[in-house]
């Protein structure tokens, strides 16, 4: 759906399609849209989200998860080698 081949890029993704993307309902997609977090144009009774705004949006997505799953995972490391690092910084 939101491919990077330049012959096929679309220039505006729907709501659906941007919902589909995101794993979020259209409900949370018009929310956002509601509170400015994602750039949209309305077209009659319609909106439409430039492909800028999604690629920006989705790079945002990927990093926060990806800084969740590194955060826990720095968490697991300290709890599960608390004594072994307290022991080196003694050293």
């Amino acid at each position: 759906m939101l491919n990077n081949k330049s012959e096929n890029q679309k220039k505006y993704y729907s709501v659906a399609e941007l919902a589909q993307a995101l794993h979020v309902s259209r409900i949370t997609i018009f929310n956002r849209i509601r509170n400015g977090r994602i750039a949209a144009e309305k077209f009659g009774r319609s909106y439409s989200i430039p492909a800028e705004a999604v690629h920006s949006l989705l790079r945002h997505e990927l990093s926060e998860k990806l800084k969740k799953t590194v955060d826990a995972g720095v968490r697991r490391a300290v709890l599960e080698y608390a004594e072994t690092l307290r022991l080196l910084g003694k050293e």
